[in-house]
């Protein structure tokens, strides 16, 4: 099976061949991927690399957070792809769009403040966890409406920070 998989504008096409192996836009990766003690903490070996991350489903995409850095993850197998290109269908870039926590942490900064605009990329918010501080940044241009959190607050995973609009 194929899948497309974007991050960043940028997409990928990944095709899934055996446990340990997976092909990358036509390249062969070596890869250990699993959970640890259950949790949505994920140790990854890729090509003889060890790399730790956090990964959960959002409402329409993965978060992923690898190496200090969030990142949005869209994953649709390649029939799913067709059909929305046939069909149009695209995310709105529009409406308000709620900040959550990929996992349990320490709020360190929030450097916005509600009304101001940002653009796609921006950081929202600093979050220690794991004695890591992680810049979760705006996935898209808007205006940061309610703040939900203060610096020093403990966060869990999933809790809302602060909306886009």
């Amino acid at each position: 099976m194929k899948y497309v998989t974007s991050i960043e504008d940028k997409e990928y096409v990944i095709e899934i061949v055996d446990d340990g192996h997976v092909r990358v836009n036509g390249r062969l990766v070596e890869v250990n991927f699993e959970s640890v003690n259950g949790q949505p903490v994920y140790s990854l070996l890729l090509d003889g690399k060890s790399y730790e991350s956090y990964v959960y489903s959002g409402d329409e995409d993965w978060q992923v957070l690898l190496r200090g850095r969030q990142y949005q993850v869209k994953v649709e197998d390649e029939r799913e792809k067709r059909l929305r290109a046939a069909g149009g269908g695209g995310a709105a870039q529009g409406g308000e769009l709620s900040l959550k926590a990929p996992m349990p942490g320490l709020v360190v900064v929030i450097p916005v403040r509600e009304g101001q605009e940002i653009k796609k990329g921006d950081v929202l918010v600093i979050l220690e966890s794991m004695k890591m501080q992680n810049e979760l940044k705006a996935p898209r241009d808007g205006i940061v409406g309610a703040i939900k959190v203060k610096a020093g607050e403990s966060v869990e995973q999933k809790q809302i920070l602060l909306n886009l609009q």
